[in-house]
């Protein structure tokens, strides 16, 4: 290996129509970029001086590039530290398991097919280890970069989670609750590692290729995506890394050179199912929101295809029967759709399948699933106009919703911002301790969606990007009024052979 550094049938019944409910207010992040950065190593003080530091960190202009590039962020599988319930930190006693292995190998299969460029990978075992499996039979070595070590937790690592709790009691519970402003032995390690992760960039995108495969931890890999998407050290632990989950990025040069364009084309895609029971940063969840993008519809091959009142073609019908045998085994409550035809197409067929599930002896009484309609998560006539005006609407392009106009961006962001208030109240509203709801809609409304999850603002709208019949998970281990926990965004394993390949351009060109 090159080494960078040396250190270490319809039973659903009537359709309901939800009314659209006003968003509270709350403090949004700002997107403008900071072109000088404080160079001090004194921990800032003052909660003004904190939230200065995060800005920072995620602010920083990257380099420019020549020519786009795709990144592919995988964790490790699981290790021995990890199955036993330990703090690993950056050390290096742990391996990974039989199942760890296996995980790997599925990856491997995964990517198996992807001409990739350049392999990055961390030092440690458990990561290297990782690595080679995925990297096969490749010609080209392996480096390893210290930087993308785990996250150094000092005193913590090697400790079970519960003699972490007993022996450092406030220090551990801030760790769990407030990380971004955890200290431990004069360390404030969330910010170290968000400034090591930027580091990190400097180093992958410096380097000639256009297909990079990044091997390495949970920790570093939420600070890589947070970093190159501009978000801060509160993120941490707000976008999930499962072991050997994939991530995607996309760097599209600018005409006028500076920092690229940065897209968000998945982020963790699985070997296991993401709908399966677990926890969200370590916590069990009873709440949670699907996002589920409509089919495919008839004319698909036209650029605004999923924007006009279609009903799907035969591959979106697949992709709605997919998704919901996907989601049999989970107790869904309802199904939010937009009227658009192929929405309520695709929330049908979920709905079916979902009343049908525990209907498999024949003395079963059908399970109601209630289907409602909201029109405010009917986009398409918002965006329509506007992405005709451009020379490429293509909804197949990461980074395509940068193509609107901020009149646009503006109304479809008010817009999502109501729907995202209804379907929280959805989601508080009956006695039920677990609760699932389903939203069906076009891939900007989720988009959307998930970054008023995050907190962010409309300028934001073009760093994620979504496929037809793609699912995003969003867990709530504080319930609806909490922090929402991105278990994955885009994720269409479950769709087989009609999948969208997790490393390809869904563009046919050479600059994705």
């Amino acid at each position: 290996m090159i080494s960078l550094t040396q250190a270490p049938p319809l039973l659903h019944g009537r359709v309901h129509y939800l009314p659209t409910k006003r968003r509270t207010p709350f403090i949004v992040r700002s997107s403008s970029s900071v072109q000088e950065i404080d160079k001090s190593s004194q921990p800032p003080t003052t909660a003004e001086d904190r939230e200065l530091r995060s800005e920072l960190y995620a602010s920083v202009p990257f380099p420019p590039i020549k020519a786009a590039k795709r990144v592919v962020l995988v964790r490790h599988g699981q290790s021995t530290w990890n199955e036993e319930g330990r703090i690993q930190g950056s050390s290096d006693f742990s391996v990974l398991t039989k199942k760890g292995e296996a995980q790997a190998e599925t990856s491997r299969q995964m990517l198996f097919d992807d001409s990739f460029d350049v392999c990055f990978s961390s030092p440690l075992i458990r990561s290297k280890r990782t690595a080679e499996i995925i990297w096969g039979n490749r010609e080209e070595e392996i480096i390893t970069d210290s930087d993308l070590r785990e996250i150094d937790l000092y005193s913590f690592q090697g400790l079970l989670k519960h003699e972490g709790k007993a022996k450092f009691g406030p220090a551990y519970r801030q760790w769990q609750v407030d990380a971004a402003n955890f200290n431990i032995d004069g360390h404030y390690p969330v910010r170290e590692l968000w400034a090591r992760a930027r580091n990190c960039w400097d180093a992958i995108l410096a380097h000639e290729s256009k297909s990079v495969l990044v091997v390495a931890h949970n920790a570093v890999n939420q600070a890589l995506v947070a970093t190159a998407i501009g978000l801060g050290t509160e993120y941490f632990r707000g976008l999930l890394q499962s072991n050997c989950g994939v991530s995607v990025l996309d760097f599209t040069p600018r005409a006028e050179g500076g920092s690229p364009h940065i897209c968000l084309n998945r982020l963790n895609q699985t070997p296991n199912s993401p709908v399966a029971a677990g926890s969200s940063a370590g916590r069990k969840t009873s709440k949670r929101i699907i996002l589920v993008c409509q089919g495919s519809t008839q004319d698909a091959e036209a650029s605004f295809s999923n924007l006009g009142d279609l009903p799907m073609n035969m591959l979106g019908v697949i992709q709605a029967q997919k998704t919901a045998e996907l989601l049999l085994d989970q107790k869904v409550s309802a199904v939010v759709c937009s009227p658009k035809n192929a929405c309520a197409e695709t929330a049908s067929i979920i709905t079916r399948v979902q009343e049908a599930a525990d209907c498999l002896g024949a003395d079963c009484v059908p399970r109601y699933v209630e289907m409602k309609k909201l029109q405010d998560l009917d986009v398409a006539e918002i965006i329509q106009h506007s992405l005709k005006d451009t020379n490429d609407g293509s909804s197949q392009r990461p980074g395509w919703l940068n193509g609107l106009n901020d009149g646009v961006t503006s109304t479809l962001w008010e817009q999502s911002g109501q729907a995202w208030s209804s379907l929280l109240t959805e989601l508080s509203e009956g006695a039920e301790e677990e609760k699932i709801i389903v939203a069906v809609s076009h891939p900007a409304a989720h988009i959307a969606l998930m970054g008023h999850c995050l907190n962010l603002t409309k300028e934001w709208l073009g760093t994620f990007h979504l496929d037809a019949g793609s699912i995003s998970v969003i867990d709530f281990p504080d319930g609806p009024t909490g922090r929402g926990i991105i278990r994955c965004i885009n994720y269409t394993a479950h769709l087989g052979r009609w999948s969208i390949p997790i490393t390809r351009s869904t563009v046919d060109d050479d600059s994705f």
